[in-house]
């Protein structure tokens, strides 16, 4: 994976991670009032297909979408570009630039190492 997404493509996916195979009119049902046409949804994830986000079954005239890329593999890449172009590549960039911006304690800071050091369940 090497696209960015727009924010609007960001948001699609956000619904199919949440919602998971879904038609274009449940995504549409799941988006918060005024709901966008019915067209610009699908244009969205007809351009999520062809970036290689998402994929379908069809059903006669009728389309179900579903991702192939998961959240934990968007956020991976989305964090690498981040501390890539705004941190110099550095982790330890990011990690000054949060604690100084949310003016994190050494004990918070704690737990997030353990949090990463720990073994996976």
């Amino acid at each position: 994976m090497n696209q960015r997404l727009t924010r609007a493509e960001e948001e699609i996916m956000h619904l199919f991670w949440d919602l998971g195979p879904s038609l274009v009119s449940a995504l549409i049902d799941a988006m918060p009032e005024p709901k966008p046409p019915h067209s610009s949804v699908s244009s969205v994830v007809r351009i999520l297909e062809k970036k290689g986000f998402l994929d379908h079954k069809t059903y006669g005239k009728t389309y179900e979408y579903y991702p192939l890329i998961s959240k934990e593999e968007y956020s991976r890449f989305s964090l690498r570009r981040l501390v890539s172009q705004y941190f110099e590549g550095s982790a330890n960039e990011l990690v000054s630039f949060l604690v100084k911006e949310n003016e994190l304690t050494l004990s918070e800071l704690e737990k997030i190492k353990k949090s990463f050091l720990s073994p996976e369940k």
